[in-house]
């Protein structure tokens, strides 16, 4: 089946297109994104200005327009931090909905982190043992830690690359004093997530980071990837420490030519350099491998797995709604429409919050009103 995932992110929007079926790894057909970068649209209140909501439709509404041109059995539409934490987010979301015909749903932090430890585990394997996890995303930090394909500890917490950047790193370059305060202001986030939630965990085997941001570092600190296996560089504490003056001088729009820095990613990746170097220093992590798979392919997995469970069950996989709330083992409320693709979630996220709603609606033959 041919499946579509547009993910709003702080950062982007992006449309993933996969091929897909229970048992395999799901093949790239089609990846677009819209550079949007949306803390820049938040007024005094936190709420997303018009200028950002404009753009976020555009977006949307233009990838919307990619799916129903390509073609796709199903799509599910999410959205994360940047949404999830204005103050206007559900008029944003109605307008999106009413604009451009795409219902979106929220992912909460922990969901984040839920679905992308099941990408890394898979893509990993069972062999990686205890895993701990960063996520760099534009609005949010997500650190999760477990053996299993969901993680016995997660955080979410609101220290993403372009949120520091707005509230700390104002000036081009910032200031020296305005460094310490992003470094300080993370290190007593990540010190005390780590007493108050990881300290009974195990030493990890493995400790993983995911996220653009992250690929960008470890491209930048590490080199290129393997020419072999293509697997990417790891990142050192020690490199990262070393590149980070670099990049405290240089002005955003040099740092874009840095190799593995895009031009969306130069005003946020010293801020992306500090956080990641500071949760390693606190959770005493002298080396980070990077995973190409994150929240995208999570979702995707999920609900490949979904389709695959009635099947192995004797029942029918044509349609992931099938997936009732009895048979998912939660309290989750009807769904209001026979289009409602991300029930499946249910299965295996029952504690969450975003299983106990929709996440997109959407039907085979897609169509968007713009």
């Amino acid at each position: 089946m041919r499946l579509g995932v547009i993910d709003v992110g702080s950062n982007t929007v992006h449309l993933l297109v996969v091929d897909a079926h229970p048992g395999a790894s799901p093949v790239p057909y089609h990846s677009e994104r819209s550079t949007l970068r949306l803390m820049r649209f938040l007024d005094d209140d936190g709420a997303i200005v018009e200028e950002g909501q404009r753009l976020l439709i555009e977006a949307i509404g233009g990838a919307a327009a990619t799916v129903a041109e390509i073609g796709v059995d199903d799509v599910i539409s999410t959205a994360t931090s940047a949404i999830r934490e204005a103050a206007n987010g559900e008029e944003v979301l109605a307008r999106i909905a009413r604009e451009t015909g795409v219902e979106l749903q929220v992912l909460s932090g922990d969901d984040e982190a839920r679905i992308t430890m099941l990408a890394v585990r898979r893509w990993f394997g069972w062999s990686a043992g205890e895993i701990l996890l960063f996520d760099i995303g534009g609005g949010s930090f997500e650190i999760a830690q477990g053996a299993d394909e969901y993680p016995d500890a997660q955080v979410s917490l609101p220290l993403g690359a372009a949120r520091a950047t707005a509230r700390f790193l104002r000036g081009d370059p910032p200031k020296r004093d305005a460094v310490s305060a992003l470094r300080a202001h993370a290190r007593a986030a990540f010190t005390e997530a780590r007493d108050t939630l990881f300290a009974d965990r195990p030493k990890p085997t493995r400790v993983v980071g995911t996220s653009k941001t992250i690929r960008s570092l470890g491209r930048l600190v590490g080199g290129p990837a393997d020419p072999v296996t293509g697997a990417p560089a790891p990142i050192y504490y020690t490199g990262l420490r070393e590149w980070e003056p670099t990049l405290r001088e240089m002005p955003s729009d040099v740092r874009q030519y840095l190799p593995g820095i895009t031009p969306e990613r130069g005003p946020q990746i010293l801020a992306g350099a500090i956080l990641l170097r500071t949760a390693m220093k606190v959770f005493d992590v002298p080396t980070l491998i990077v995973s190409p798979w994150a929240l995208r392919e999570g979702i995707v997995l999920r609900y490949i797995d979904a389709l695959d469970a009635p099947e192995r069950a004797g029942g029918s996989a044509a349609s992931s709604s099938s997936v009732s709330p009895a048979a998912s083992g939660t309290n989750s409320p009807p769904c209001d429409s026979t289009t409602c693709l991300m029930r499946p979630f249910a299965i295996a996220l029952p504690a969450s919050e975003f299983t106990r709603s929709c996440v997109g609606k959407a039907s085979r033959g897609f169509t968007a009103s713009r």
